[in-house]
């Protein structure tokens, strides 16, 4: 089964970068730390046939394009490898330059259950995510996060986002679990360590911002959230 929440290393040509990608209802939304990957797919009898468009939401020219634009679509077919999957393919903007991409699932024992969702819920959709440490303290993260009915998916290039919530009448709360899915060498804060994540804030409309308390190893740390919807699901 194609469907599920997964971490992804991608190639072009000799570039190497990683993300997560969420695939499920003929839809595939994901990003990383600065780029948000939403497509389409279709099973067929040999694979499954992709359309992923990439769309930037961190303006730090710190990270670079790996298609030299912003904006670049890919056009992919991918075949099973036991649970894994491999895709081929390239993209319109530079023909003939060879991508390929291994997605390993998350497996379900890990998504934990949907919170519940009231009247005037938070839109369900891909959202981007930057976050920043509160008292005096250097650092943050930026990534892509699925709100879905209750349930948080979400990741950057070195972490995945795992988490439920709760949300009625502009208001929401609930819990993340921030693991690395690639070694986070240059991160002195969340890098190895699970980081356990409680949250609380508001939301209207296409945006929601959020306060937190995240434990990380035996550091108690508050930091403050912005979410900015990318893509309704």
């Amino acid at each position: 089964m194609f469907e599920g929440f997964y971490k992804v290393r991608f190639q072009l040509g000799d570039a190497v970068g990683r993300s997560v990608m969420h695939a499920g209802n003929g839809k595939m939304l994901g990003g990383n730390s600065a780029f948000a990957h939403i497509g389409t797919y279709e099973k067929t009898e040999d694979g499954v046939d992709t359309i992923i468009k990439t769309v930037r939401h961190n303006p730090d020219p710190n990270y670079r394009a790996m298609a030299g634009t912003d904006d670049a679509t890919l056009i992919a077919k991918g075949f099973a490898d036991g649970d894994l999957y491999r895709f081929k393919g390239e993209l319109k903007e530079l023909p003939g330059v060879p991508f390929q991409s291994l997605m390993t699932p998350i497996t379900e024992e890990e998504v934990p259950i949907a919170g519940g969702v009231g009247e005037s819920g938070i839109t369900d959709g891909l959202y981007s995510i930057h976050l920043r440490m509160l008292d005096g303290v250097d650092g943050g993260l930026t990534g892509v996060m699925l709100l879905n009915r209750g349930r948080i998916l979400g990741g950057d290039a070195s972490f995945y986002y795992l988490g439920s919530y709760t949300a009625a009448n502009g208001r929401w709360k609930g819990q993340i679990l921030n693991q690395e899915h690639t070694t986070a060498k240059d991160d002195p804060i969340f890098g190895g360590h699970e980081v356990g994540i409680g949250f609380a804030g508001t939301y209207d409309g296409d945006q929601a911002m959020l306060e937190a308390t995240a434990l990380a190893g035996k550091r108690s740390l508050r930091l403050t959230a912005t979410l900015k919807l990318m893509h309704r699901a």
